[in-house]
């Protein structure tokens, strides 16, 4: 009897490495059908999350990109919220936004993260990191924005933070928001933002 469970188990897992390996194939053919469909059943593979990374960053289908970022919301995968914060440094502008969204719908998870990229050497990557933010504020998403407006150098970084602090800031953000204005004195954009900030938080 042991024989037989143990033929079986061997089948199965044979069965299992070639619907696996099938589907990885797929994901590379170029029928925008065939890959989307291997993008949805590719879940319940092993190292599906680092298959569907990789075929991400090379993917131009809209359909199928949806198709993998689906998916990979799904597999619960510790790996997965860096490996797709990676994709923000793509010069594909379609694939850092499709990720930003992504990114956005993790919530929580991905907060240490997001939190280490905002002292990224990239102004861009910083600016991404405010973007996200703004989907649903972590608990210390404020704190986090306060440090930015603080001691970030760039000005672009600065007003991203300004703008979601006009949304969610506190009267902690009444004298950060004076420094910055002291900072960046000759930034038009700057002063008009944290001036609209510190008027609805004086408001409320």
């Amino acid at each position: 009897m042991g024989l037989v469970k143990g033929k079986i188990a061997k089948t199965v897992k044979s069965v299992e490495l070639q619907s696996y390996e099938t589907l990885v194939a797929e994901l590379e053919d170029s029928n925008v059908t065939v890959r989307r469909h291997a993008a949805q059943q590719i879940t319940t593979c092993p190292d599906a999350a680092k298959t569907l990374i990789s075929r991400l960053k090379r993917e131009e289908n809209t359909a199928v990109r949806e198709a993998i970022l689906n998916s990979l919301l799904h597999l619960h995968d510790p790996s997965i919220g860096g490996s797709l914060a990676d994709c923000l440094r793509s010069e594909d502008a379609a694939l850092r936004n499709d990720v930003i969204d992504a990114l956005k719908q993790l919530g929580d998870e991905v907060s240490p993260i997001l939190r280490s990229l905002l002292n990224d050497p990239d102004s861009d990557m910083r600016i991404f990191v405010v973007n996200i933010l703004s989907s649903g504020p972590h608990p210390d998403v404020e704190q986090w924005l306060l440090e930015v407006i603080d001691r970030d150098t760039h000005v672009n970084v600065c007003a991203a933070a300004v703008d979601l602090l006009y949304e969610i800031g506190t009267e902690a953000a009444i004298d950060p928001l004076l420094r910055l204005k002291a900072r960046f004195a000759h930034e038009t954009y700057i002063q008009f933002a944290a001036d609209l900030a510190l008027k609805r938080i004086r408001e409320i």
